[in-house]
């Protein structure tokens, strides 16, 4: 199937590794181009080298306001157009919710939270007809992660935040939509696995909860990702789709 993303072009945050890294590949391989961003410059830099001449890259921090503008800037300079974004950020640190300071929390809300926002919302203003924002959300938008009391607080605030503008910038032909990555080989994964003591265990203990009974592949999500910033996706809009292997319960 043609996914029509053929000289499309997406900016995407947090994207020199992991998820965002996944989703870009997916689409330079279906004939998009793309701008990738994250905090720091050599990370940005190998992976433009990675991607090819389709690639540009920005290094700039999601929670600094003029992020989004240099972004969009970014590609309609060098590309000559934007057709949407993935919003990605790192994780905040573990950690119960009542352990965190107010410093901590201040932290991971203007970059998880207000940075996404801004960046959306500076997206949406410069997209057309047929754009498409993608959330980088969490499975704990649906049921909170034992020691990730951040990301239990604002992520499913950003599950709200993309449903409203999902209802906002629909008659404008905008699609926004949240994608709640699973259990997913990334390096923060394998950070949390190394944090409880045995990361070869805790790696058998959740791959034994998941349907499919193994983690996920970044290059799994970003297709998925990539379908759904595609024009194959046209009419889903508005809901939270979970890449996580069957792990989440709800229905």
């Amino acid at each position: 199937m043609d996914l029509g993303l053929a000289d499309r072009v997406f900016v995407l945050t947090g994207a020199s590794q992991g998820l965002g890294l996944a989703t870009a590949e997916a689409l330079v391989a279906e004939g998009a181009r793309v701008v990738v961003s994250a905090r720091t410059r050599e990370p940005v830099d190998a992976a433009v080298a990675r991607l090819g001449p389709g690639a540009a890259g920005v290094a700039a921090d999601l929670a600094d306001p003029d992020t989004p503008g240099l972004l969009v800037r970014t590609a309609t300079e060098r590309f000559g157009r934007l057709d949407g974004a993935l919003i990605s950020v790192g994780g905040p640190g573990s950690g119960t919710a009542a352990q965190q300071s107010d410093e901590q929390w201040r932290s991971a809300f203007e970059t998880v939270f207000l940075g996404s926002v801004r960046c959306a919302r500076t997206v949406a203003a410069a997209l057309t007809a047929g754009g498409a924002i993608a959330f980088v959300l969490s499975t704990s938008t649906r049921a909170p992660l034992t020691g990730l009391g951040i990301s239990n607080g604002l992520r499913p605030g950003l599950a709200g935040v993309a449903k409203d503008m999902a209802d906002e910038f629909g008659p404008r032909g905008i699609r926004v939509v949240s994608l709640l990555p699973g259990r997913i080989l990334t390096g923060r994964t394998r950070r949390l696995q190394e944090a409880t003591g045995d990361a070869e265990a805790a790696a058998v203990r959740q791959a034994a909860e998941i349907p499919l009974r193994r983690l996920g592949e970044p290059a799994e999500f970003g297709r998925v990702a990539a379908f759904v910033l595609s024009p194959a996706a046209s009419y889903v809009t508005g809901v939270q789709i979970p890449v996580d292997g069957g792990l989440t319960r709800m229905l």
